[in-house]
């Protein structure tokens, strides 16, 4: 009987699309473009685009390296193989240091990196001779034993020991193998640039340049890269040989709703529309009401180089709403569902009577059926709600919280979204704050920030993230805001604003950057994918978008079955929003509840004592918050 039901535990099938486990990380960064290649043995490291790879000549299989599997840091400057110690020296652009063995074995030497010396750190070049790696900084030399993995000694040019004749640099393997390195398909994206960001139609839709007029440009070559969960999509680059233009700084992007095979992205040059990934059509100055960026000095250079679109939003029916900066005449614009253009500009829309404001971005549809974007601009920081119903625009310049304290000095205004009260959230580099739902559509309001209680006895609150310079902020499943700040990497704040879940950082997660562009989620897994100066990498939360109805074919729990060796959480997924979930063991004893985070439940696999079930099916009751349109899926525990 014992052997039937084990039997039977092990014959319930697995969910079958591969799903990362709540709270793991992953990396998403590009390998392309070798520029250093080191033999050892029967493999070659790698660095390509900052990154490491290693390929197998044996087997031919390919091993990524990254913050996740073990690397400390991010941003590869050069790699040595020392031959006597059989390790890899890895250095970074911040002067730390990884000794990497063939078998994935991964030590860190962080002494450089985090030593105060006067003097540039950086490494210009590693040279090895028998155990020892001498490392060319700015300030001097380091010697770093590799096979006891330590630093030996450092020399200034005035120390008298200072090493005269160095071993020769040995960039040999470069030629030798780069023949066989051009050949390898190592995965991930072609760049490391990532600046916004849209998650549609399971795919994930990112640009790869900025240009925001008097703050920042990248002068990257126009690029957008699409995830579909397996593979990457590079669309064309060799744009400017069709239009005429420069085809640079590609900075937002959108999916019409009526067609995800048709998409606009538009930055520094314009407006264009791709169709199956190739270029349908280009918008400009001679060929659409755009008009470029206009300057004081009427540089004709200048106007002919900068149509400057920050901001594109598709309605519901297909129809793209158009944010035409520093230009004279319009300001904003709609390009139909039909192609016909349609000025929409209003003169409050002009920050000083003459050219619109310089970077209307962040552009978003509320439920309200209002048009909300941003301008991130020194000159007049500010946020806009255009009423699509009335064709009318509000302009809020005034940052006044609900205390009276003005933040109206230095403040730069970077995003703008919806919560799920209908208020809508605004984030700025002197911290979040949101309008509430009521005073929306009126032509003064507060920016409220969320008072948390410090909970200390004194009667005292905070300002939720006061202080903090914040980029990005999204919603997830569950409600929660998502914030990416710059230099203090990602806070999750819960639905009620009243506890900091997660807050993410380098230093004690494996986020490869502190400094986030913007944030963009995943509903049906909960895959939260973070835009970085660094490149892209992903959280997986415990928050999905909910469904509207719960039904035996969309609620489903995973791992299933829970093998003895698995320890993680187990996900219910496919839920309402705030639905009632209990756990009930096969005599019908309850063993856990709680409520659904978005369209998830997290269990953990024990009772309500803290105790780890024992084998056997367990039913999962589900039901909506009000106690209605319930289901039941099972979980078979093998222990």
């Amino acid at each position: 009987m014992k052997k039937y039901v084990i039997i039977l535990l092990l014959s319930i099938v697995n969910y079958q699309l591969s799903i990362a486990q709540i709270g793991s990380w992953r990396n998403y960064l590009s390998y392309a473009g070798p520029k250093e290649i080191q033999a050892a043995g029967n493999s070659l490291f790698v660095m390509a685009s900052g990154a490491l790879y290693q390929y197998n000549m044996n087997d031919q299989s390919i091993y990524t390296y990254d913050k996740v599997n073990g690397m400390s840091d991010v941003d590869i400057t050069h790699i040595r193989w020392c031959q006597q110690a059989k390790r890899l020296v890895v250095v970074y652009s911040n002067s730390n240091i990884d000794l990497v063995e063939t078998n994935g074995t991964i030590t860190n030497i962080s002494d450089l990196y985090t030593k105060s010396i006067i003097g540039d750190k950086t490494v210009k070049s590693i040279r090895i001779d028998g155990v020892y790696a001498y490392l060319v900084c700015g300030f001097g030399i380091v010697k770093v034993n590799v096979q006891r993995v330590e630093i030996a000694d450092t020399y200034t040019p005035d120390h008298p020991d200072y090493p005269e004749s160095l071993p020769a640099e040995d960039n040999s393997d470069y030629d030798k193998y780069i023949d066989i390195v051009k050949t390898l398909q190592s995965g991930g994206p072609n760049y490391n640039w990532f600046y916004e960001s849209k998650f549609a139609n399971g795919k994930l839709y990112t640009t790869g340049g900025q240009f925001l007029s008097g703050i920042y440009g990248m002068n990257h070559a126009g690029t957008v890269q699409i995830f579909d969960g397996t593979n990457w999509t590079l669309y064309p680059q060799d744009i400017s040989k069709t239009t005429g233009f420069r085809y640079e700084d590609i900075n937002c992007i959108d999916i019409d709703p009526t067609d995800g095979n048709h998409i606009a992205v538009a930055g520094r040059c314009g407006l264009y529309e791709f169709y199956n990934g190739q270029l349908k059509k280009y918008h400009y100055k001679g060929n659409s009401p755009l008009r470029p960026a206009s300057s004081t000095s009427a540089d004709r250079e200048y106007e002919d180089s900068y149509t400057l679109v920050n901001g594109i939003k598709y309605d519901a029916k297909g129809n793209l709403y158009v944010l035409n900066s520093q230009a004279k005449e319009v300001n904003l614009l709609l390009l139909n569902k039909e192609g016909q253009w349609k000025s929409l500009s209003k003169p409050e829309l002009k920050y000083d009577n003459v050219l619109s404001y310089r970077g209307m971005r962040r552009a978003v549809i509320d439920s309200r059926n209002m048009l909300w974007f941003v301008n991130t601009s020194w000159t007049v920081p500010a946020v806009f709600c255009y009423d699509i119903t009335t064709d009318q625009v509000f302009v809020y310049t005034d940052f006044t919280n609900q205390d009276g304290v003005s933040y109206n000095t230095n403040v730069l205004v970077y995003d703008v979204t919806e919560d799920k009260e209908e208020n809508i959230w605004v984030a700025t580099n002197k911290g979040i704050f949101y309008i509430k739902k009521d005073d929306i559509g009126q032509s003064n309001v507060t920016f409220y920030q969320e008072k948390v209680p410090r909970n200390d006895g004194t009667n005292l609150a905070d300002y939720l993230l006061t202080g903090i310079s914040s980029r990005c902020i999204k919603i997830d499943g569950g409600g929660r805001k998502w914030v990416g700040t710059e230099g203090n990497g990602v806070f999750l704040i819960s639905e009620d604003n009243m506890t900091q879940v997660h807050h993410f950082t380098t230093n004690n997660s494996p986020l490869i950057s502190d400094n986030i562009y913007d944030i963009s989620i995943n509903g049906t897994t909960g895959e939260v994918f973070i835009l970085t100066d660094k490149g892209l990498c992903s959280y997986i939360s415990d928050a999905t978008t909910p469904n509207e109805e719960m039904t035996k074919d969309n609620v489903w729990a995973y791992p299933n079955p829970v093998k003895p060796d698995y320890t993680g959480p187990i996900t219910i997924t496919g839920l309402s929003y705030d639905a009632d979930v209990k756990i009930l063991a096969a005599n019908g004893a309850l063993v856990a509840d709680g409520r659904s985070n978005g369209g998830s439940f997290i269990w953990d696999g024990c009772d309500k004592q803290g105790r780890r079930v024992a084998s056997g099916v367990y039913m999962v009751a589900v039901a909506t918050n009000d106690g209605s349109k319930g289901t039941v899926c099972k979980i078979a525990i093998i222990r």
